[in-house]
């Protein structure tokens, strides 16, 4: 049974290296809307993966955290997430349908075979589960990684630039698949395009400065996946011309 989605609000946030005076992040106010997409989007280095690594417990005893995070549903946040990277990070020595049941091996979670042969089946790759992984194309191997991302179950999923190094027509298609299968999903995006972010998000939030803060974005009023019209091409030209001033 799938677990409910929860929001997650930051304020006030400041996230700082043990091994650095500077924080990267400092006054962070976002917003994360249950069951809703939101995208992070700033220059490399501002801090995007650092927040997205810190939200899934990646950085234990690396970083501190001084400001409130108020979660919707009185839980905690270790073991309600579920952590899609860039590179699809499959095992090599094994098949597709075992690296979708991968978490299996390190927890108490009980998988269902089933359940994951209907997850390739809704990813298009069924009929690939016993091939291995370095028999897949880019985009086969990123949908195997989606589909072990649903394949956790979890309210909460944390996407890093998943989709940036497909061609466009894969990218696009993995954009509109992954808003089919994650819907009701808390879903945490970092992407650096800002197409993507209009056409997938809810809520977009821009990181900028030194250290970085979040300021959001006002979005189009049709619903997410977008068709590209002026209302959303307005939008995506304000996050080019913002972000154009952090490289001057």
């Amino acid at each position: 049974m799938s677990a409910e989605a929860f929001g997650i609000e930051l304020k006030g946030g400041q996230l700082r290296y043990l091994d650095n005076s500077v924080a990267t992040l400092a006054n962070v106010n976002i917003t994360l809307a249950a069951g809703k997409w939101t995208s992070l989007l700033g220059q490399s280095g501002c801090g995007k993966t650092t927040l997205l690594r810190y939200l899934a417990g990646l950085l234990d005893n690396q970083v501190e955290w001084h400001g409130e995070m108020v979660l919707s549903q009185d839980r905690h946040l270790l073991g309600h997430i579920a952590y899609m990277a860039q590179q699809d990070l499959l095992l090599p020595w094994l098949n597709v349908i075992d690296n979708v049941m991968l978490s299996r091996k390190f927890g108490t979670q009980k998988m269902s075979r089933a359940r994951a042969l209907q997850l390739l089946e809704q990813v298009g790759l069924a009929q690939h589960c016993d091939t291995m992984p370095a028999q897949l194309s880019g985009g086969m191997r990123q949908r195997v990684a989606l589909a072990r991302t649903l394949m956790q179950d979890k309210p909460i999923v944390l996407m890093d630039e998943p989709f940036s190094a497909l061609d466009a027509v894969t990218r696009h298609k993995l954009q509109t698949l992954s808003a089919q299968l994650l819907t009701g999903k808390t879903v945490v995006l970092i992407t650096h395009d800002p197409h993507e972010a209009v056409r997938l998000s809810d809520a977009v939030y821009l990181l900028q400065g030194h250290p970085a803060y979040a300021s959001p974005l006002e979005m189009p009023t049709s619903v997410p996946p977008r068709a590209f019209d002026a209302e959303c091409a307005a939008v995506q030209q304000s996050i080019l011309t913002r972000l154009e001033r952090d490289y001057e």
